[in-house]
């Protein structure tokens, strides 16, 4: 069936050319979120989202449903028609339409015939915004009609004959299904000797004796009507001519004997189809069936060839025994000539079938809905193909375009319709026909103008946790018309993230490919479009990744003995893992032997069964990692004991005593394996509410095998039993057979049913609808009544369909309302539901009149101050009073020019109070404070600001501390003020003490400094010895942190590095003048003696050439590695490492000219050398000294830094 359409009355443009142009500059059309908040705020044309099919066959024993379901807002109205003209339900008591919808319901049952209401229906939806329109639904009731009545004579046939037997079933609506019985009801049998046909004959290649028979039976069902029709019997008797006698076979006349055939062996011919060529004709996406039976002795066998092609792998099959071909979903392609061979051992013939393959209209590009801004461009595009080729033609609101109100916007161009600089009228929806001479196809879309400020639908303050190194999506799902534009922003600064680091999806999606630690923090996705701004703040936290850092080793152990596998997992302290073991990626036998700690598997008394692979699982919310392990068991096996384990399923489950609300089940338990079954549990499954998910019925005693049991209305049961023992459950039993119950009136109301406004003239009802178990029958609605509490008006109700909210319009601003919702179905009401009170909505206009009085503020200390206020009147509220709300800010250090970006707290106090505390000032600042009114939909004004100042406190510590210019005696100190002084600084407090080689403190020297001091000079300390400092600030309030540091005054004065060694800085060295200690005299007098031995004997054997120039040459080139004497005291300069102290307890102990801040140096004293690496005592000093020569010369540490070595001092004097 066509959808007709009206002739068209002008030509269109078919500029192809500008045409594309302009599709390619036009702003893409909108998507509308699935948003369930945001589709009941916007308004849109309606949409068909049900319908009966095209061609509706009708049981004419029952009532005649034709669907006709839409959705739209405002909610669409419906009006049918009836072979093309207006279709007045009203006037025809048997017709209704459902409420709420568009369905209509044809009351045969009670009187009236199918046949009357046979004809094409079409149903509209209408609504403000436009009207779509269903397809053409053709009703037609099903018929079955009985069999003509006609005798058939017997039919005798000799052996080897062919044969059809002719069905020719009656036509009925749809057509019947064709199958062959005998009086038994039992199926003939067939073969590639005797098959039916697609058209429902019975074909016989040839006939044998045992083909005789007296109830050859053709029959029809109908599925429609669930009935079946039979032909009259057809009786076939075959004979042997060889067995009748030359008498009787001279008397029998050629019509006495069906056919005329010799029964002897002769070559194939065709039953059907006729003639060596044929024609065939489908339409696309159907199923192509081809037929070829022919007759012949022996019996032929059929085989199919495509002549221009090769038969598609994946669609082609072969029915009744290779003489049908099929090929499903058959296409345009699958056109050309089909031939199939029948072959015996007498010959082969062939016939070819020529294909065409037809196709009904079909979707190459449906129009699709179009959601634009005022001014904006746009285009429907409906694009299909067929053949033949289809007529596209374009209709508005159902109304064919020819004759539709003119719209400045819209442009026809063939199958596209164009729409330019549209405006809010220019809302509509379109229809798109493709009609060909095999169908046509019918297409709502609408066109819907729309002016929308930007919304943010992902929920505010989403938290978004991922690992380090994996990537991260931070949703922003938005709606704006015109499209919004979106920018992602870090933190409260900074500006838009750029796509080099980031990538933009185009649904607003920020995704980093690869967060890090620093990615942490807080986004801001930011919406705009020309009518306004919106935003939404998220949170991302990035996890270190789980690890397991010790894994499970493999294992081998014999039989009987104990084994355990360690498995430590290290996470991010914040998740919270769990692990579990699984034995070849299943649960661990559930048996006393496995034991599970915190970080290992303990498996006791192995047993064979226990070899397998072992894996640890660590999971957190956001990751997981596993390692696995081979446990292998070793030694003979044991002699098996008895086998102990859960009972088998039960079995042979029966439903009886079945009754409105209870049935009896029975069962037959299966076997216990050998531990007495303690208890059934049974199960039941609502196949029509909750297919697939079973729920607890209830348990009876294992030594009973029948339970009665309860039932609800309008439930398809199914159930199932299992057998419980002391090891554990079995399986469950076969389900049950399906028990449907009857359906009653709801037993109970929703629950949590609420009252609340969204708007200040609305009152939004909600509440828990019912579940489809709680139902108890079809057609389940809700019937909502509500009246004002404190008013005499009578109840307003109205029955909704099964949803959870209903919007009262119209209401006073925030005025009690009682509330009830009544469930009730097809069968009736649920009992009277209880009642509610509830407001409507709140308004923020009152705020503007109502201020917070009598605001003052008490300071309770440097950090605390408590606030007082007088409250607003409560009947000026209208709304719920949700508290009060204090802003408080200091701008002491604030120019002029920052003043509007001051940062304000805030602190709201929930409820009535009256007075609240401010924690957490800061000392010795001026603050400013102001107090708010808040309800349900805002804050009202400030109060006027209020001035408080806070008392000095103690300060922090000094920012820094640093020591430097070490010398014999003094030291000298340098350091930054408190970066919180927390009041006006009255002096600092320097604290020293000496610590001795022991780590021993000694006497504590306290020294006050001036204020405006950041450098002191400590004289008259003891040389080579260690101090350690603390330091700290005082205001009048009292003293604040304290900062330590320790130091040590040098060796001598040639104990100071020059400053272009090592680091750059000068460092004290730890060690003691050992030039004054009585050993090292002793040893360095007897190395002299030596040197002057060996440059005796240097002499007399150069006495020809003079004196050895020894000195002249260190002079000329002098060791940068040698270390000079020094001169007053004979002892040798060292190098010393920047970091030779190590800390006395577990502090950081920093050079003395280094900041508190630093610790550790990147120096290294190899880079002065030849090559040659320092060594080190276990106090960090270094022991390593440097010489001319190119070779390292051994040397040993020593534990303390004040009695270093004589081989170091022998390496830095040769």
């Amino acid at each position: 069936m066509q959808l007709e359409i009206m002739p068209k009355k002008k030509r269109l443009s078919a500029g192809r050319v500008p045409l594309i142009l302009f599709l390619c500059q036009m702003i893409s059309a909108l998507d509308v979120p699935l948003d369930s908040k945001l589709l009941e705020d916007l308004v849109q044309p309606p949409t068909i989202t049900q319908q009966s099919p095209k061609d509706y066959i009708v049981d004419p024993r029952e009532n005649i449903v034709i669907q006709c379901e839409a959705k739209g807002k405002p909610p669409p109205s419906f009006s049918w028609t009836r072979n093309g003209t207006h279709f007045d339900i009203d006037k025809d008591p048997l017709v209704t339409m459902k409420a709420g919808s568009g369905t209509l319901i044809i009351n045969i049952m009670s009187e009236g015939k199918a046949e009357t209401y046979e004809g094409v229906y079409q149903c509209t939806a209408r609504n403000e915004r436009g009207a779509a329109i269903s397809n053409n639904i053709v009703v037609r009731p099903s018929r079955s009609p009985l069999w003509t009545k006609e005798k058939l004579e017997p039919i005798t046939l000799r052996s080897g004959q062919s044969l059809v037997l002719p069905c020719r079933p009656p036509v009925g609506l749809p057509p019947a299904i064709i199958f062959w019985m005998d009086n038994s009801f039992q199926r003939l049998p067939q073969s590639e000797r005797v098959s039916q046909g697609l058209n429902g004959d019975l074909y016989f290649s040839n006939v044998l004796p045992e083909d005789s028979r007296e109830d050859y039976i053709c029959y029809a069902r109908f599925n429609h009507t669930q009935t079946i029709q039979q032909k009259q019997p057809i009786s076939l008797k075959v004979i042997l001519v060889d067995e009748l006698n030359d008498t009787i076979a001279a008397n029998l006349s050629d019509t006495e004997v069906y056919g005329a055939k010799s029964s002897r062996e002769r070559p194939p011919t065709f039953l059907t189809p006729q003639g060596n060529a044929s024609n065939k004709e489908e339409l696309r996406g159907n199923v192509l069936s081809l037929e070829c039976i022919a007759e012949g002795l022996p019996t032929p066998i059929i085989y199919w060839i495509k002549e221009d092609g090769t038969l598609p792998i994946n669609r082609t099959f072969y029915r009744n025994f290779q003489k049908t071909l099929q090929i499903t979903q058959v296409s345009e392609a699958d056109s050309g000539k089909y031939q199939c061979i029948a072959k015996n051992a007498l010959g082969v013939i062939h016939h070819t079938i020529s294909v065409t393959v037809k196709a009904a209209p079909y979707w190459i590009m449906a129009p699709q809905n179009l959601v634009l801004s005022p001014g904006e461009d746009g285009a429907l595009i409906c694009r299909a193909n067929g053949n033949p080729k289809p007529r596209i033609s374009w209709l508005s609101n159902g109304v064919p375009i020819e004759i539709a109100p003119d719209d400045p916007s819209r442009k026809i161009n063939g199958d596209t319709v164009i729409f330019s600089n549209v405006q809010e009228r220019s809302s509509a929806v379109y229809q798109c026909n493709a009609s060909n001479e095999y169908g046509y196809l019918l297409g709502n879309a609408f066109v819907n103008v729309l002016a929308e400020p930007p919304r943010i639908l992902t929920s505010e303050n989403t938290l978004y946790q991922v690992i380090a190194n994996r990537p991260a999506l931070l949703d922003c799902a938005f709606f704006g018309s015109p499209l919004p534009t979106i920018e992602w922003f870090k933190g409260t600064k900074g500006s838009a993230l750029r796509e080099d680091t980031y990538v933009l999806h185009e649904n607003g999606t920020l995704e980093i490919p690869v967060a890090q630690k620093d990615s942490t923090g807080t986004y801001t996705c930011v919406a705009r479009n020309k009518l306004g701004m919106a935003k939404n703040e998220v949170r991302l936290e990035i996890k270190d990744p789980t690890r397991i850092i010790k894994q499970p080793k493999y294992a081998v152990v014999q039989r009987g003995s104990t084994v355990s596998f360690e498995c430590k997992v290290k996470h991010d302290h914040t998740l919270i893992p769990t692990v579990i073991w699984l034995k070849d990626n299943g649960e661990l036998p559930s048996d006393g032997r496995f034991t599970v700690d915190k970080d290992q598997l303990v498996v006791t008394d192995v047993s064979d069964n226990d070899g397998g692979t072992y894996t640890c699982l660590a999971n957190t919310t956001l990751d997981n990692v596993s390692a696995s392990a081979v446990l292998s068991v070793v030694a003979p096996t044991p002699t098996p004991a008895p086998i102990y384990d859960v009972p088998n399923p039960p079995f042979d489950l029966e439903l009886t005593d079945q009754l409105d609300k209870s049935v009896q089940l029975s069962w037959t338990p299966g076997d216990d394996n050998n531990s007495p079954i303690t208890k059934f549990i049974i199960e039941y499954e609502d196949a029509m509410h909750e297919a697939g998910l079973w729920h607890h019925q209830t348990e009876v005693p294992g030594t009973q095998t029948t339970a009665q049991l309860k039932l609800s209305p309008y439930v398809n049961y199914s159930f199932r039993v299992m057998a419980e023992n002391s090891l554990g459950r079995s399986l469950p039993s076969e389900a049950s057979e399906q028990y449907l119950t009857k359906a009653a009136e709801p037993d109970k109301n929703p629950m949590t049913v609420e009252g609340l406004g969204s708007e200040p003239d609305n009152l939004v009802i909600t509440w828990q609808p019912l579940n489809g178990f709680e139902a108890n029958g079809p057609g389940l609605q809700y019937k909502v009544s509500w009246r004002q509490k404190d008013g005499d008006d009578e109840w307003t109700s109205v029955v909704v369909a099964n949803v959870s909210k209903y919007i009262v319009s119209g209401t006073p601003t925030f005025v009690p309302y009682l509330i009830k919702v009544q469930a009730l179905n097809d069968v009736g009401f649920a009992p009277e539901p209880a009642v509610v009170m509830g407001h409507s909505g709140e308004d923020r206009k009152w705020l503007t009149l109502f201020s917070p009085g009598n605001v003052h503020v008490t300071v309770v200390n440097s950090t605390l101050a408590e606030v007082h206020w007088d409250p607003v009147p409560l009947k000026s509220v209208r709304g719920h009073l949700q508290g009060y709300r204090i802003y408080y800010w200091t701008d002491q250090n604030s120019s002029k020019r920052n003043r509007r970006h001051i940062e304000k707290k805030i602190l709201t106090f929930q409820g009535s109070k009256t007075h609240g505390m401010l924690p957490g000032l800061e000392p010795f600042s001026h603050y400013t404070l102001n107090v708010r009114v808040v309800n349900g939909k805002g804050e009202g004004p400030a109060s006027p600001d209020r001035v408080f100042h806070t008392p000095e406190g103690v300060p922090s510590a000094p920012s820094s501390l640093k020591i430097v210019n070490p010398t014999l005696d003094s030291l000298t100190l340098e350091w930054d003020p408190p970066s919180h002084p927390n009041g006006i600084l009255t002096e600092y407090t320097l604290k020293y003490q000496p610590i001795n080689s022991t780590h021993e403190l000694g006497p504590l020297v306290d020294l006050k400094i001036p204020a405006n001091k950041t450098r002191w000079t400590l004289k008259n300390l003891n040389f080579s010895t260690r101090y350690k400092f603390y330091f700290y600030a005082q205001t009048s309030a009292g003293s604040g942190s304290q900062i330590t540091e320790e130091a040590v005054t040098t060796v001598d004065e040639a104990g100071i590095l020059p400053p272009d060694v090592g680091a750059g800085k000068a460092m004290a060295s730890r060690q003691v003048d050992i030039a004054t200690q009585g050993w090292f005299i002793g040893l360095m007098c007897a190395v002299a003696l030596l040197i002057l031995i060996l440059l005796i004997v240097c002499f007399i054997r150069r006495n020809k050439g003079g004196k050895y120039p020894v000195k002249e040459k260190e002079d000329a080139h002098p060791d940068p590695e040698i270390q000079p004497m020094k001169e007053d005291d004979g002892t040798f300069g060292e190098y010393s490492d920047a970091e030779d102290h190590k800390p006395l307890k577990k502090g950081s102990r920093t050079p003395s000219d280094r900041t508190v801040k630093k610790e550790d140096s990147d120096d290294s004293l190899v880079d002065y050398g030849e090559g040659v690496n320092g060594q080190f005592n276990e106090d960090g000093s270094f022991i390593g000294q440097y010489s001319g020569k190119k070779e390292k010369e051994p040397a040993e540490g020593n534990e303390s830094s004040e009695a270093p070595s004589p081989v170091n001092a022998m390496n830095s004097f040769v």
